[in-house]
């Protein structure tokens, strides 16, 4: 066996006798490395504390069964030394959280599909939301996601229902990469009524967890996970999320780790938006274009274009005509000097701006007087 296979077996063990995260085996691993940590977890040759987080999976040993899974299903391992590890989206987890002993970064990385994670990680946003998304919130998530993919964000999330698929969909639909963060094995489809979705992000974007094979979601897998849906993502959008929901437990997560969050504001009346208002008095960037987004995200310069207005025939009037055309009455007609009482205008300065006014078909004169153009 070469030392690369020793060496990717090592990690496959490591990477399931211990729940993630677990400060004390990084730890391990960063003093002695993978081959040798292994080695001596095996031989319960640890401190107590680690000796009691692997004591009961440290005999479990099927590190080679794991890889042969996952070569099968044309998967990969990303380890720290690895150049797809995203290197600077995980400098995060040494910041102002590093002492939260479950604000750490991953192990090793469960990958599969073509996009590699270190060129995601470098321009993605998480487009995040409750389960129970209303069509408001599908709407928004759909043209949130399809437009930042046709801007070459990526569109990172976790593959539930709800928002999450919605924001998975679209960004497929938009040719973009998108990235599902799973709280389980690779090779488990959760929720199942999404195998096909994630069966897609495995074949077009990338599904990525920090789980071995076989290991079924559990709540608090999916916590655990959200830090990594945060880190991975230059921004956390939260479209639609309860008073208590996943989704904000996403953007205390971006937070921490120093990251941008937004939110989408929804009707005052609605439940479903009462967790993005939350967040929007707590400071959170009000968002509601792609284009607002890729400000947060994008390179530097890339600003968001203003919003079209509605257009009038009154918006190209200087200020001048302006003043005419307001001085003119509603109903009836008046004279220059009377326009010129009721503009504030001199009676020479009154005679420009309704020539313009009368050409552009705005006012019309009759019998020496003026008044505004009626509609035909």
């Amino acid at each position: 066996m070469s030392v690369a296979d020793t060496t990717m077996l090592a990690w496959a063990y490591l990477s399931r006798v211990a729940e993630p995260p677990s400060r004390e085996l990084a730890a391990l691993v960063g003093q002695v490395g993978p081959v040798e940590a292994a080695e001596r977890i095996r031989r319960g040759a640890v401190g107590s504390e680690l000796a009691r987080h692997t004591e009961a999976r440290r005999d479990i040993d099927v590190s080679a069964a794991d890889l042969r899974l996952l070569a099968s299903r044309g998967g990969r391992l990303i380890t720290s030394d690895d150049p797809e590890w995203p290197v600077l989206a995980f400098a995060a987890f040494g910041g102002a959280g590093a002492s939260r002993p479950d604000c750490r970064p991953p192990l090793v990385l469960w990958a599969l599909g073509p996009a590699h994670l270190d060129e995601v990680a470098e321009r993605a946003t998480a487009i995040v939301g409750t389960r129970a998304a209303t069509s408001y919130g599908e709407l928004v998530a759909a043209d949130l996601s399809g437009g930042l993919a046709e801007h070459d964000v990526a569109v990172v999330s976790g593959g539930a229902y709800g928002i999450d698929g919605v924001a998975h969909r679209a960004a497929l639909a938009a040719a973009g990469i998108t990235v599902a963060v799973l709280a389980g094995g690779i090779d488990i489809a959760y929720p199942a009524g999404h195998s096909a979705l994630l069966h897609r992000i495995g074949t077009h974007g990338l599904l990525v967890t920090e789980y071995p094979p076989g290991v079924r979601p559990a709540r608090y897998r999916f916590l655990t996970r959200n830090r990594l849906v945060a880190a991975l993502a230059g921004a956390t959008v939260v479209v639609e999320a309860g008073l208590r929901s996943g989704a904000a437990n996403t953007a205390a997560w971006a937070r921490l780790l120093g990251r941008p969050v937004a939110a989408v504001p929804g009707p005052v009346t609605s439940a479903a938006s009462a967790g993005c208002h939350v967040l929007l008095r707590g400071g959170a960037e009000l968002v509601t274009r792609a284009d607002e987004v890729i400000e947060l995200v994008g390179r530097v310069g890339e600003l968001a274009q203003d919003p079209p207005r509605p257009v009038t025939p009154l918006d190209g009037l200087s200020v001048a005509e302006r003043q005419v055309y307001e001085a003119l009455p509603g109903r009836g007609v008046l004279t220059v000097d009377q326009i010129a009482v009721a503009s504030g205008l001199a009676p020479a300065q009154v005679f420009g701006p309704l020539a313009l006014l009368e050409v552009a078909g705005l006012a019309e004169r009759r019998d020496g007087s003026w008044r505004i153009t009626r509609a035909r």
